[in-house]
This record gives structure tokens, C-alpha cells and sequence, in this order.
């Protein structure tokens, strides 16, 4: 059964660059800079599901924490 997309969930790392996990997969990846983290959810993707049940769409919602303070 192929899956339409699939979103991860991106967010900075505490130890710096960033992560992304996938909503509802057990995919989980990371990288220095957003560009690798473009390449390295590809290739988890690919890995994840055979060719006939990949997604065709990969969503990134990208999740930025800013902290304000008085």
C-alpha cells in the first residue's frame, strides 16, 4: 500500500545542527545543516519503505524554539 507523503518533525539539536523524525514511522535522522538534513530524510525514506510503497511527497515542518524573557 503506498503511503502519500510523510511529515517529519525538524528541530535543532542540543548538541547542535538538527534533527527530524517522522510522524507515525519509526525514522529518525540527523545532520549539520539543513541542506544534509534535506539529503540524509531521502535516505531514510529509502531505506524505510520498498520502491512500489514510498511516499511521493516528503514534508519537513520545521520547528524553531525562541525564548523570551522580561
Amino acid at each position: 500500500m503506498s503511503v502519500p507523503e510523510i511529515i517529519f518533525l525538524v528541530e535543532e539539536s542540543p548538541e547542535g545542527g538538527f534533527e527530524a523524525r517522522a510522524l507515525g514511522y519509526s525514522i529518525f535522522t540527523q545532520a549539520e545543516s539543513l541542506e544534509e538534513l534535506r539529503e540524509s530524510v531521502k535516505d531514510a525514506v529509502i531505506c524505510h519503505f520498498d520502491e512500489k510503497d514510498r511516499p511521493k511527497i516528503i514534508r519537513l515542518h520545521i520547528v524553531k524554539q525562541e525564548v523570551l524573557t522580561f
